[in-house]
């Protein structure tokens, strides 16, 4: 997908054709002045933390400092150092450490107007991503009566680098994890500061993709995020497989982690953590670009695996509307060559390198087609459709609040012989539509997409006011039960069905029941 400069200034909002200067409000930080149009207002590059740069790369996020005067709020920061975009075909920003700063986009006219508020949190596989990329400008969901926040977080080895000499200077002694501080840091920004704005502190819906979805997961399971959301929105991520069915697993723990920050130390030649510091940020860029990055199980941000959280029942226990699209698979296999000759030999250089034959035999591999239908699926199932199934069930078992399930198969127009048109309803395939973007792709969108985009906007919407994404002139969408798992299917048309792929997802969760019994054995 190539999004277009055109419609840069044009999905701002319609309602902005005529911009002023709004009132100045105050924060904690001091005055600031947004741009309203003739029903949003809309602040952008607002810090929620000093710039995390020198002595403070590689801290946890800092309180930022007060200013004097007019803070004149109209302009996005950078994003955070990264090689490569987030989304297919986004546009190029301008990037720099000094990136801790999100954007609001509020339709209240008034600091008591306590509307809910959706915080916006992107994806990228924790090693790119933006808060101002135009697919997730909030002005569309904000007409419908709620205020929008996206904020930043580090990304990369400068979100999630480990370190001995880093877990030495902890109070905690634990390292990395500075992405999720970043979140953590920024929600408790909004906790104090929103009501300014004219938003509910009490009514906070955090919402991802990807990554971001993944990060909900987390901050659902993590004790220091416990008070700063009541409600979760989750498309197409978490972290639920048993570390142990990973491959390439001990980074995700502490000691692993911090043996891989002594690996970059030894590619940049830098004697110390000191040195690290004091080098460019390109250099750090290029040095860690090809390797892998995300949390860890640091014993303190992250205490233990979410699955063990959940099932337990300690877990922030707000609504929960989660789901997947129907071909998630499809965009990890482009430029790749499956073939029934290949199938098996090329999953051991993957995150599928530990799939067992009794799983396999669910995924046939006969033809080169049927090789790659399968392939995909295996992506799709792993990545994404057991991680959602997983999370309803555990959600709706031990915790109270309600859960709402969805699986989007609706395919976007995309241009024939684009990328995007081989991956079908791929991942990322919803995000134009919730966020009410189509006209920033190309393709012959039909009254249908536009439709489909009201309606998401609506269940979305209507989730954060009420917990509850039902609403005047929606399809019922029923709440999720292990004993009657219902989910609503956003397909060619809109319905109530079951779990899609349930065989398969069951494979998978008999082999991940196999894995952890080891472990539940010591326990």
């Amino acid at each position: 997908m190539t999004i277009l400069p055109s419609s840069f200034a044009c999905a701002v909002l319609f309602a902005m054709a005529s911009v002023c200067t709004a009132e100045p409000i105050r924060i904690e930080s001091g005055l600031i002045e947004g741009q309203q149009g003739p029903l949003l207002t809309v602040y952008r590059g607002i810090p929620f933390a000093m710039p995390p740069v020198g002595e403070l790369r590689w801290r946890p996020p800092q309180a930022s400092m007060p200013w004097r005067g007019i803070r004149k709020a109209e302009d996005f920061a950078p994003i955070c150092p990264q090689s490569g975009a987030s989304v297919p075909g986004a546009p190029a920003e301008p990037s720099s450490e000094d990136c801790l700063y999100l954007n609001i986009w509020t339709p209240a006219r008034r600091p008591d107007a306590k509307l809910p508020v959706m915080v916006w949190i992107y994806g990228g596989g924790f090693t790119t991503g933006s808060a101002s990329m135009p697919l997730y400008w909030g002005d569309r969901l904000a007409l419908r009566g709620v205020l929008v926040v996206t904020i930043s977080y580090r990304v990369g080895a400068f979100g999630f680098m480990a370190h001995p000499e880093l877990s030495r200077e902890s109070p905690d002694h634990v390292s990395g994890n500075y992405g999720l501080l970043d979140q953590i840091a920024a929600l408790r920004w909004v906790q104090r500061n929103i009501g300014a704005f004219g938003g509910d502190p009490h009514r906070v819906t955090i919402f991802g993709q990807s990554a971001g979805s993944c990060s909900v997961c987390l901050l659902m399971s993590s004790p220091s995020a416990k008070g700063l959301f009541q409600r979760a929105i989750a498309e197409s991520g978490a972290a639920f497989p048993p570390l142990a069915a990973v491959p390439g697993s001990d980074v995700l723990h502490l000691k692993g982690a911090e043996e891989k920050g002594l690996a970059l130390q030894r590619k940049l030649g830098a004697a110390s953590l000191a040195d690290m510091r004091r080098m460019p940020a390109a250099e750090i860029l290029k040095a860690a670009q090809d390797m892998p990055w995300m949390f860890l199980l640091d014993g303190r941000v992250i205490g233990r695996e979410p699955y063990d959280v959940f099932s337990a029942g300690h877990q922030v226990d707000v609504p929960l509307l989660l789901g997947t699209n129907g071909d998630e698979g499809r965009p990890f296999l482009e430029g790749a060559v499956v073939t029934a000759s290949n199938f098996r030999s090329d999953l051991s250089h993957t995150i599928l390198a530990n799939i067992p034959a009794s799983v396999l035999a669910h995924y046939p591999s006969n033809t080169d087609d049927e090789a790659y239908a399968s392939r995909a699926a295996l992506e799709r199932d792993v990545r994404f459709g057991w991680d959602a199934w997983t999370w309803a069930k555990l959600q709706s078992t031990t915790g109270k609040a309600a859960v709402y399930y969805y699986h989007f198969a609706h395919l976007p127009p995309a241009p024939a012989g684009s990328p995007w048109a081989r991956w079908g309803a791929g991942h990322w395939a919803e995000l134009p539509y919730v966020f009410g973007h189509p006209d920033q792709a190309p393709g012959a969108w039909t009254a249908q997409d536009r439709a489909l985009s009201e309606t998401l906007i609506g269940y979305w919407t209507n989730f954060a006011k009420n917990g509850n994404p039902n609403g005047p002139g929606l399809a019922d969408w029923p709440v999720f039960t292990c004993a009657k798992p219902q989910v609503l299917h956003f397909d060619s048309a809109i319905h109530v069905g079951g779990v899609a792929n349930l065989d398969k997802l069951e494979a998978l969760d008999r082999y991940f029941t196999e894995v952890r019994k080891p472990r539940l054995a010591v326990k």
